[in-house]
């Protein structure tokens, strides 16, 4: 399954089949709200770094790079709390029951569920979300650390 900005693709048919046996809800497009003003947030984001480009000014850069940050921060938030309430809401009379047992997909990395062995990681447009934010940080944190020794 990949999760696109406002979309989700693969085999969600297959992956809603047999979560129903152990009690998870059906993943649908409509169940997130997040498909709707995700692409419009980021849009607006990239409209407010070329602002910040035009001004040339430190405080707009360190603000929209903040700004960032956070809103990397809040959508892995997001998705830990869509892949927690989809591991630990479990339908009582699902077929199959493992006492204590949750499956919550993981962040990031592997993780073996029963005999289901699943890998969560970001593809391609996630790594270079990653990839932006780093350098932002890091230019930030360089420009920082140049006007204190100044």
């Amino acid at each position: 399954m990949k999760i696109w900005i406002s979309d989700i693709k693969g085999d969600v048919d297959i992956i809603n089949g047999l979560n129903h046996y152990i009690g998870m809800k059906t993943i649908h497009k409509k169940d997130f709200p997040e498909f709707v003003f995700l692409p419009s947030a980021v849009i607006t984001f990239a409209g407010l770094g070329i602002v910040v480009l035009v001004l040339n000014r430190k405080m707009p850069y360190y603000i929209w790079t903040l700004l960032f940050a956070i809103l990397g921060i809040f959508s892995f938030y997001d998705f830990y709390k869509w892949e927690y309430n989809y591991g630990h809401n479990l339908d009582p009379a699902a077929p199959i029951k493992v006492p204590g047992m949750s499956y919550q997909p993981p962040l990031f990395g592997f993780k073996k569920l029963l005999n289901f062995e699943v890998l969560s990681q970001p593809d391609i447009a996630g790594w270079f979300y990653i990839g932006a934010g780093a350098i932002l940080v890091g230019i930030t944190f360089f420009e920082w650390k140049k006007s204190i020794a100044k």
